[in-house]
């Protein structure tokens, strides 16, 4: 075991801050990463603050961070894929069971046993595991993630949660050439829908509530953009869509992007709204319509997508910050006051 430096919460009321934390020592089939970036998400936020008790109750100290870049400093000596140097990621997941249908899938994001980077029982060494707001990481190599290496990796770091949780979805609802694909809301997930969508061929609209962000949009790879506010430009997309991806968190009508859908087309959700969506059961019946919901990838999965954006030069659009501005950055996240990801320049920490 060797301690690390990390960012933690104490509790659900205060700020993040400077801190040391326990790390294995690599095992034989364990990887170490030296972490050189980690994105911000707004689960990172929800559990410091414990919002999510009812289904994730925050334990404290708490270290968050899944979207995870660095590069590897040791394997353990059944390791076979990396070696020192490498430039790996790590994603929402450091373990599974491995065992059950949804891990021999390669689904391992549905296992029930599945341990989260941060929060999850540390069997290792008892507690919690703690995640990428910290200097280095020990995973088994079947977590760690080979990163290509045209990519920039402060970009790159949110691909490892934003960009699977949009990837995924499209992969499974076969979105390509020659579909027409709407992308609900511009953030972290939606700005990332868009990239994917359009690389995948597919005709892309985007709905925001803002028509500021209409040149942002196109400026992505939207070939349309509708205000969503605009009931006449909604009601010209009427039952065309093969495949819409809402990604936004906020309460809001889904009954007018279900309506939009063509018969047997699907609206997935990969946002998160508090309160219970209210759907019309006609909106589904009437055209064979279909909601879903979706949660980041599989492994397997996971690096198809890093590899996917590697070829098509594909990374998140970040704000690099000094571990130092994380409070702040958390305060702006609430505000949708970031273009479109926070990103955490780890190299910061070591001044601490």
């Amino acid at each position: 075991m060797y301690n690390a430096k990390a960012y933690s919460a104490a509790s659900a009321t205060s700020p993040l801050a400077s801190s040391t934390i326990p790390r294995r020592d690599p095992a034989e089939r364990d990887v170490q990463l030296d972490i050189i970036f980690c994105g911000i998400c707004h689960s990172d936020l929800h559990y410091v603050r414990d919002e999510w008790n009812s289904v994730m109750p925050a334990v404290y100290p708490c270290v968050p961070g899944h979207e995870i870049i660095g590069r590897v400093t040791k394997v353990g000596s059944a390791v076979t894929k990396f070696k020192p140097g490498d430039l790996a990621g790590v994603g929402c997941m450091v373990d599974s069971d491995h065992s059950c249908p949804a891990c021999q899938s390669g689904l391992e994001q549905y296992c029930s046993n599945m341990i989260l980077t941060y929060g999850s029982p540390d069997k290792h060494l008892g507690g919690v595991t703690y995640g990428g707001y910290s200097e280095g990481i020990v995973v088994d190599e079947r977590f760690v993630l080979r990163v290509p290496s045209n990519l920039d990796p402060a970009g790159a770091a949110p691909l490892l949660c934003a960009g699977i949780t949009t990837y995924s979805p499209m992969r499974h609802w076969n979105v390509a050439k020659g579909k027409k694909v709407g992308i609900v809301g511009i953030g972290g997930l939606g700005h990332m829908g868009i990239k994917f969508a359009h690389a995948f061929g597919a005709h892309v609209v985007v709905f925001t509530t803002s028509p500021g962000k209409k040149e942002d949009a196109l400026r992505l790879g939207a070939d349309e953009v509708v205000i969503s506010r605009n009931a006449d430009e909604m009601n010209k997309h009427a039952g065309s869509f093969d495949f819409i991806l809402d990604t936004v968190s906020a309460n809001h009508n889904i009954n007018e992007y279900i309506n939009l859908l063509s018969r047997d087309g699907n609206i997935t959700l990969v946002g998160a709204p508090e309160k219970p969506l209210d759907v019309s059961a006609f909106s589904l019946i009437f055209g064979r319509r279909s909601l879903s919901g979706s949660a980041i990838g599989g492994i397997a999965e996971t690096q198809e997508m890093l590899d996917f954006c590697g070829e098509h030069k594909i990374t998140s659009d970040v704000e690099v910050i000094a571990i130092q501005q994380v409070n702040e950055a958390y305060e702006r996240l609430l505000k949708s006051d970031v273009k479109y990801r926070f990103c955490i320049d780890m190299a910061s920490l070591k001044s601490e």
